[in-house]
């Protein structure tokens, strides 16, 4: 889709309050076009006002909806963590998630608008612009995508940060190129990335971040904390004796595992479109609640609905990542992990501690397939250690055959 093409159409822009986003709206409003923005409140913990975003956007001269989905997004993250999926190097694809529930929000909110046509202001070298471009199509083929930076054009006339800034500054906008930034953030409730600049070096420590939901470890508290989950079919349902919807969950996650610097992480992950990125992850909520599900599901699954559980929980983190939530092979990967995830209510208690989280104790899991007697290294009125001597003889039948085969050397 060209310029020229979207005189003709209803725009929504997707749209943070940035330098970015000011610049394609201005630029889109005085060729004349018909244009909305919009804006997903996540509840992301880089920007204390949402309605800072409206403020920013006004002098660009469209008007700027903000789209409420933080319960969308606390759900979204609950099954994430249901689901124990976690993305390359083990991190939390938190901006993947983000994707799928704020471009679902948006769209209703596009089409209430009348809006045709989508665009949004992801670089055309990462995963984002797939994302809003895979589920705007599955979400309403009928609108239009058009991404302002891989179109010539624009590229042409905007090809840094100082183009923007003296574009909009001639308008009368304020806007800064602002100093060399150390790397850029992407925040929502369920975590904070940082990627670019100096951390696209490998040479750079991942401790150049300062973290925005918690600590690094070293500057935790020197005591330990304890903290109780009690989780009902996988689903967290209070935190310390407190019941709370999957909201409130979250951010007390949030607040808990990230005073006690849990969460942070280094990857080097494997993006959409073939080539690798390099990102410093914090999570906290979300990294305290899925480890503290991991012991019930270890005392209620047994080995081989843990493989099984394992295969489904790789295909929903890759489908995340592509921007495939809403696929049926998703749908049906997260019906089976429902189906495995039936037992799972139990109380965990933990306890923190300068990034690390430490076992205390499992109560209150009714499907617990651990029995101590039978597991006991001392005598017990549990397995009688002779019935194993007939297993061990059958087998040895393969063993040997394999042996006396010469298949096994």
């Amino acid at each position: 889709m060209e310029l020229s093409d979207l005189k003709n159409e209803k725009l929504g822009i997707c749209v943070s309050g940035g330098l970015d986003s000011k610049t394609v709206t201005k630029r889109l409003v005085d060729m004349g076009a018909d244009v909305v923005c919009f804006t997903a409140d996540l509840a992301q913990a880089d920007e204390e006002d949402i309605q800072d975003v409206v403020t920013n956007m006004a002098p660009c001269g469209a008007e700027t909806v903000v789209v409420d989905v933080k319960d969308a997004m606390a759900d979204a993250c609950l099954v994430m963590v249901k689901a124990q999926a976690m993305y390359d190097g083990g991190y939390w694809n938190s901006t993947g998630i983000a994707r799928a529930v704020t471009v679902r929000g948006i769209i209703d909110a596009m089409k209430a608008r009348g809006c045709t046509v989508l665009v949004h202001g992801a670089t055309g070298r990462g995963n984002d612009q797939m994302r809003f471009e895979r589920y705007t199509n599955v979400l309403a083929p009928e609108m239009t995508v058009f991404a302002p930076w891989r179109n010539p054009e624009l590229l042409e006339q905007f090809p840094g940060r100082k183009e923007m800034t003296e574009y909009l500054n001639s308008l009368g906008i304020e806007a800064f190129v602002g100093g060399q930034k150390r790397y850029s953030t992407d925040a929502n409730l369920a975590g904070l990335s940082y990627e670019a600049e100096d951390l696209e070096s490998l040479e750079t420590a991942s401790t150049i971040v300062e973290p925005c939901m918690g600590v690094w470890p070293k500057d935790a508290p020197d005591a330990v904390e304890e903290v109780i989950v009690k989780f009902e079919k996988g689903v967290a349902v209070s935190i310390n004796g407190v019941k709370m919807n999957p909201l409130d969950i979250m951010l007390e996650a949030n607040l808990i595992a990230g005073r006690n610097g849990v969460g942070l992480k280094n990857a080097l992950e494997n993006r959409i479109i073939g080539t690798k990125s390099r990102g410093v992850y914090e999570a906290p909520g979300m990294e305290l609640l899925a480890f503290s599900l991991l012991q019930v599901y270890q005392a209620v699954m047994d080995r081989r609905a843990t493989t099984l559980f394992r295969e489904m929980s790789t295909v929903v983190a890759d489908q995340v990542y592509d921007g495939r939530y809403y696929d049926p092979s998703t749908k049906a990967a997260l019906a089976a992990i429902d189906v495995l995830a039936e037992p799972a209510t139990a109380t965990v208690t933990l306890g923190l501690y300068k990034g690390n989280m430490m076992f205390h104790s499992l109560t209150d899991c009714d499907a617990s397939l651990y029995n101590e007697a039978d597991s006991s290294m001392e005598a017990s009125s549990g397995l009688n250690p002779v019935s194993s001597q007939g297993f061990a003889e059958i087998q040895s039948v393969e063993a040997k055959a394999l042996a006396y085969a010469g298949q096994v050397s």
